[in-house]
């Protein structure tokens, strides 16, 4: 099956670390940045940090994340090229700075308007898109910063949060759907589909040029990566020869369709099971990564260095697996 591979920065735009530490280089800082129409109402920006989605139509323009900070100018500059009708709508994925960096400068670019079938601007609620996302990602972003880093800016901040599985929005002509998956790539993960144009936005939650990026500080966890991958699948429906039909942008990587995330979640279930099996077997964290129960998947997957290596993958896999509240 030929898979498309239109572009994929991979998993180095990941960048910036999100244990919240590390810098960029100068080659990542400069990196171009790359727009796709996808189909309908739906582009994706690359280039940025993370993937982004772009929504436009005639009553603005709505962005799945925002990448790095330092990038937000070259994200509107694209932006603009699409559109030049209001941004009036950001949605968060998830908490990692290369995905919200760009919140309040993109943020600050937008106006906000009514919801509903109210049109205007809001005058009395001040400029600036609204940003929309799970209330865990409000309550991380708000909380005291670690010892040495700096408070995310209050501009960046959240303005509409949701707390139950799911959140509707009608905009652009097209009903889009913000699905909370818990328990993932982090606690606070979404996904983001837009129904008429037959696109999902996922996040970190699938990055298929890496193995799943796990963050265990922030609530993620193997099994619900794994949870989250199944849901996507019955979310999406292929066309002719199981490729395209809905599309599926990545946190990073390439575009994709239903039959990248097949791929995905089945390698990602077979790690799991023989990490469990492993476990099962007594073994230790250092005897589970010496037993190496990627190996048939490295070459597609792993990595010895950089950002996310495939010992970090096992790790994170072992301490999922191995949590008090971990599901058996």
């Amino acid at each position: 099956m030929t898979r498309r591979n239109v572009f994929d920065p991979g998993v180095a735009l990941a960048a910036v670390c999100f244990l919240g530490a590390g810098t960029l280089s100068a080659q990542q800082n400069a990196a171009e940045l790359h727009v796709l129409p996808v189909q309908g109402n739906v582009y994706m920006l690359v280039g940025a940090g993370g993937n982004i989605t772009v929504q436009a139509g005639k009553e603005g323009v709505l962005l799945v994340d925002t990448g790095l900070a330092q990038n937000a100018d070259k994200v509107l500059a694209e932006v603009r090229k699409i559109s030049d009708r209001p941004i009036r709508y950001i949605i968060n994925t998830h908490v990692h700075p290369d995905h919200i960096g760009g919140n309040e400068k993109i943020g600050r670019a937008g106006k906000t308007i009514a919801g509903g079938n109210v049109s205007g601007n809001l005058e009395d609620a001040g400029e600036g898109a609204a940003i929309v996302a799970h209330q865990a990602i409000l309550d991380r972003m708000s909380a005291p910063p670690a010892a040495g880093q700096p408070a995310i800016p209050f501009a960046a901040l959240p303005t509409d949060t949701y707390i139950t599985k799911e959140k509707h929005m009608y905009f652009n002509g097209e009903g889009i759907e913000v699905i909370h998956e818990p328990a993932a790539h982090t606690d606070g993960d979404s996904f983001v589909y837009f129904r008429r144009s037959d696109v999902v936005s996922t996040g970190d939650i699938f990055t298929p040029g890496s193995y799943p990026i796990i963050d265990l500080q922030r609530g993620g966890n193997i099994q619900g990566i794994i949870a989250a991958l199944n849901r996507l699948i019955e979310m999406t429906i292929p066309a002719e020869k199981q490729e395209a039909g809905t599309y599926v942008i990545p946190g990073h990587g390439r575009l994709c369709d239903q039959a990248d995330v097949v791929e995905y979640r089945d390698m990602a279930t077979i790690v799991r099971d023989r990490v469990q099996n492993l476990i099962k077997k007594g073994m230790t964290l250092e005897q589970v990564k010496a037993a190496k129960p990627t190996r048939d998947y490295d070459p597609e997957y792993g990595a010895t260095t950089g950002f996310w290596t495939t010992d970090m993958f096992v790790e994170a896999a072992y301490k999922s697996l191995t949590a008090p509240t971990a599901k058996k």
